[in-house]
């Protein structure tokens, strides 16, 4: 099943201590990226994270957002980083202001409060703070599951446009292979005439006849490169319907695809044939682009 590298996916935990918020999105990339942005009091954890994200991920630029609120008793032991609050308000008020927003005072302070490290404790019980990463680690799973599921619903959506891709390509295809049947004779009475004049010229050189005889029949005929593209739009279907997700396998296996497209192409000096092959290139683009997002 593919694996799309677009991905969102958000947890909410709240226990007698925490309020646990943790959100996940992520973008394609060619290699796994991972940003945190995790709450002083639980940096320590941050590679722990790193592990599970890379773990579950695999492949993507990866944003992480952990947000952790006191409630019930722990408030009491909790103050306000008021420099830090502030800091944050005025960054986000001249942000606002900056792209010409007319910011709201009370929503800026809201998101103030919850940017990270915006709260102190006084004193830290270790059993505590372990119960609290327990509560916090069973949020990043839920929101790495979400992500996951939001991936494979996205690679569902690719995959399907991957096969009407495909069946646009395999039909051209078709209607190439019939033209051609219509482009051979033509190009057998091109040939014909060109030998009666070559038979008619007093220097006429069997040899050299041989030899260009050759060249033309190599040069027109198409054969081959109707079946490779034949085998490797057949081999893209099966990689799709295989339980791996590899955006580069299929990146690699269009790039064989236009190889045979366009050497169909330039071989085959025909209008109609000509106008087919823009067309599956045009297709061919589209798969291409979609691969990139691909796990």
């Amino acid at each position: 099943m593919l694996k799309s590298m677009t991905g969102y996916g958000v947890s909410n935990i709240e226990s007698e201590s925490i309020n646990v918020t943790v959100e996940i999105k992520t973008l394609n990339s060619k290699f796994l990226d991972i940003y945190c942005r995790i709450p002083r009091h639980f940096s320590e954890r941050e590679i722990e994270i790193r592990n599970l994200l890379t773990q579950s991920l695999e492949r993507g630029k990866v944003e992480f957002t952990l947000t952790v609120q006191p409630v019930g008793k722990a408030v009491a032991s909790t103050t306000v980083n008021r420099a830090l609050v502030a800091a944050y308000y005025q960054d986000l008020f001249e942000t606002a202001s900056g792209i010409g927003f007319e910011p709201d005072n009370t929503e800026l302070y809201r998101l103030a409060l919850q940017m990270p490290n915006t709260y102190n404790t006084e004193s830290v019980d270790e059993s505590s703070k372990e119960n609290d990463w327990s509560q916090i680690k069973v949020a990043v799973l839920e929101a790495i599951r979400k992500c996951n599921v939001f991936r494979e619903q996205e690679g569902k959506m690719t995959a399907d446009k991957f096969n009407d891709y495909i069946t646009t390509i395999e039909e051209l295809l078709a209607s190439v292979i019939e033209q051609d049947k219509l482009r051979i004779p033509a190009v057998r009475e091109r040939l014909e005439k060109q030998v009666r004049d070559l038979l008619s010229d007093d220097n006429y050189d069997p040899n050299r006849f041989e030899q260009e005889l050759i060249y033309y029949i190599e040069k027109f005929d198409i054969s081959e490169e109707k079946i490779r593209l034949a085998n490797h739009l057949t081999y893209f279907r099966e990689t799709l319907d295989s339980n791996e997700s590899n955006g580069k396998k299929l990146n690699f296996i269009a790039q064989e695809i236009g190889r045979e497209i366009n050497t169909i192409g330039s071989k085959a000096n025909d209008a109609t044939i000509q106008h087919l092959v823009v067309r599956m290139k045009d297709e061919l683009e589209k798969i291409k682009e979609q691969t990139m997002n691909i796990i």
